[in-house]
């Protein structure tokens, strides 16, 4: 009796995996978004980032380089962060604690964002790289847009609210703390918008003062 044929594989389905990519060097992209917000930089290989996008090892070399490389590409994205944060922010003044924390809490929920964040984060522990592109994205991105100072008192109030968010978002979604972990994302954007928007507040009065009429 002839052997039926076996019916074809089916594609493997990668966190954060963008609709209709194909090709070698996009899924070597969506492995290694995986491997780096698992495991951060330094605990990523690239044999493992090879195995998940089943191609040979070589080939991370011929389409990127070096780790550090294939590191850089697959944080491209990371100005979707920065884009959407000032969308959020964008609007009438009374309401940009709510409309922040809420659009933060989003990147961490979506899957084409969030393995940014967690690839971020995991890698600042260990590496120079990982931590410079948080600071990038929490203040550099955004300080051209606002007409803030790196070194300025508003710039410190942003990194400030920055690191709260930040320490939230990772003690939720990182640490599991059962607490959080149980809070509803309403819940959470309704207890750290006061502290957002009074943020929100001293930078923009800060930004008037030396802006006489704004």
């Amino acid at each position: 009796m002839p052997s039926q044929p076996r019916p074809p594989a089916q594609p493997v389905s990668h966190r954060g995996r963008r609709a209709g990519h194909s090709g070698t060097r996009e899924a070597l992209l969506d492995a290694a978004r995986d491997q780096f917000a698992d495991h951060g930089y330094d605990g990523a290989s690239l044999r493992a980032i090879a195995s998940q996008a089943q191609v040979d090892p070589g080939l991370i070399r011929h389409f990127f380089g070096s780790k550090q490389d294939l590191f850089n590409a697959a944080m491209e994205d990371r100005a979707l962060i920065t884009d959407r944060l000032m969308a959020a922010i964008a609007g009438p003044q009374d309401g940009i604690g709510a409309r922040a924390v809420d659009a933060y809490l989003r990147l961490w929920e979506d899957e084409d964002t969030s393995p940014i964040l967690m690839s971020m984060v995991r890698s600042a522990m260990t590496t120079d790289h990982g931590a410079d592109l948080i600071n990038e994205v929490i203040v550099a991105r955004l300080a051209p847009h606002t007409e803030i100072g790196i070194d300025s008192e508003p710039a410190r109030q942003i990194t400030l609210a920055g690191a709260h968010l930040l320490g939230v978002a990772v003690s939720r979604s990182i640490l599991k703390a059962p607490p959080l972990v149980e809070m509803s994302h309403k819940e959470l954007v309704e207890a750290l918008a006061p502290m957002v928007q009074e943020t929100a507040d001293r930078v923009i009065e800060a930004l008037s003062e030396r802006t006489p009429g704004v």
